[in-house]
């Protein structure tokens, strides 16, 4: 059988085992979109993870399209298809080779680049060929032995990405490249659901810890360990290692159910209502803006979520000090800005530090599609979050003093 390179797991090692996390990250972009659509999966095989992703993500109006890797025969994998009912056959199509396939609004490579650096950038460039306009390539690479493909894949992430994901569970450690060759949309952000984050850990259903927490609490056990080895007879040891479990809740990620309303604005975060108020910012337009700032303290979750859907068109920090976040002087703070563009204007949210934080995380690249109540990123330890809206098109239903729930909470109304 004659199959495209694209289709090929090019490279010496030896193909890449992804496993279930990965492969649900790989298929993210396409079960986040809840309207109708298609997706082209290349290197498809009965076993796969990545295939049982698709299939579990399908809706009644999608299709799917499959191109069989090398080592299996479309015979083989139309009969897999088969088997899994009608209600999937209905919906799912194999082809020979990729030249049979159509093009589709995200294209998953099923199988991670282990190759050189040429052949990977030659197998995206044969991939996108068959993106539809304003469509998401998503491929994956190990993080560790594949260092041509992992180098190709940042250049393509820096010139293309809107968005990468590091799956530490997964023998080996991948990584999971987002790639958009043509513009969306900022309007079809409306019909996404917020994005699966494997950089959000479990612990149980409704409560996840951040990749960043994992990373601390980690640090406070290993100072521990070094203590316990360094001074055996002293209990020093104690308090780095009785820290882990605080640093870690710190960073606690709970799930939390986003109104359907699509007139809803939500809160970015947790935390208490500072003030509402309208102002001019000539940085972000001519127009007057509502902005609701929220205070958020040690105790209060920190991961940030977008108040609204929209597409990032801008990504700027500005420079400042580190006063208390409660006070009027906060603001002009170290702030991290992303500006969303929205199908009813310009929307911002300020990442602000205060007197503990200094350290901002934002996880959403230029030309990424948030949904209403999407994770984008934190700020670390006491600080304060700010949503610029439109003032004409918004409707305050907060004020000061009032809590608020980031992602959950309505803080305003379109009009």
């Amino acid at each position: 059988m004659t199959q495209s390179p694209a289709v090929r797991v090019p490279g010496r090692s030896g193909p890449v085992r992804l496993g279930e996390r990965a492969a649900r990250t790989l298929v993210a972009e396409f079960a986040r979109i809840n309207d109708p659509k298609a997706a082209l999966l290349v290197g498809a095989a009965p076993e796969s993870a990545v295939l049982a992703a698709a299939i579990d993500a399908l809706l009644p109006g999608d299709t799917l399209t499959l191109v069989p890797t090398e080592r299996v025969s479309a015979t083989a994998l139309r009969e897999h298809v088969t088997a899994q009912g009608r209600w999937v056959a209905d919906r799912v199509r194999v082809v020979d080779t990729l030249t049979e396939a159509e093009p589709a609004t995200v294209v998953i490579a099923g199988e991670a680049f282990v190759g050189t650096a040429d052949e990977t950038r030659s197998a995206v460039e044969e991939l996108t060929k068959y993106l539809a306009d304003g469509g998401v390539l998503t491929v994956s690479t190990a993080v560790a032995r594949t260092a041509g493909a992992a180098a190709e894949l940042e250049r393509q992430g820096a010139l293309h990405g809107v968005g990468a994901d590091l799956v530490l569970r997964n023998s080996p450690p991948v990584r999971v490249y987002r790639l958009r060759f043509t513009p969306a949309d900022a309007a079809s952000a409306e019909r996404l659901a917020p994005a699966y984050r494997p950089s959000s850990v479990p612990l149980t259903r409704d409560m996840h810890i951040d990749s960043n927490g994992v990373a601390a609490a980690g640090i406070a056990l290993g100072l521990a360990a070094l203590t316990r080895l360094a001074r055996p007879k002293s209990k020093l040891w104690l308090l780095p290692a009785l820290a882990a479990a605080p640093v870690a809740a710190f960073f606690r990620d709970p799930q939390r159910d986003v109104p359907e309303d699509p007139s809803a604005v939500v809160a970015a975060a947790d935390g208490e209502v500072l003030s509402v108020q309208r102002l001019h910012d000539e940085r972000f337009g001519d127009g007057e803006f509502l902005r609701v700032a929220v205070f958020l303290s040690v105790l209060d979750v920190h991961v940030n979520r977008a108040p609204v859907a929209g597409k990032v068109v801008d990504y700027f920090v500005a420079d400042g000090g580190f006063v208390n976040a409660m006070k009027p002087d906060a603001e002009h703070n170290v702030a991290a800005y992303t500006v969303l563009d929205t199908a009813h204007g310009t929307v911002v949210v300020a990442q602000r530090t205060g007197l503990i934080a200094r350290r901002i995380v934002q996880r959403a690249p230029i030309g990424a599609l948030l949904a209403r109540g999407e994770r984008f990123g934190l700020i670390r330890f006491g600080s304060r979050t700010d949503v610029y809206l439109p003032a004409d098109a918004a409707e305050p239903l907060v004020g000061p003093g009032d809590k608020v729930v980031g992602g959950a909470s309505v803080i305003a109304r379109w009009r």
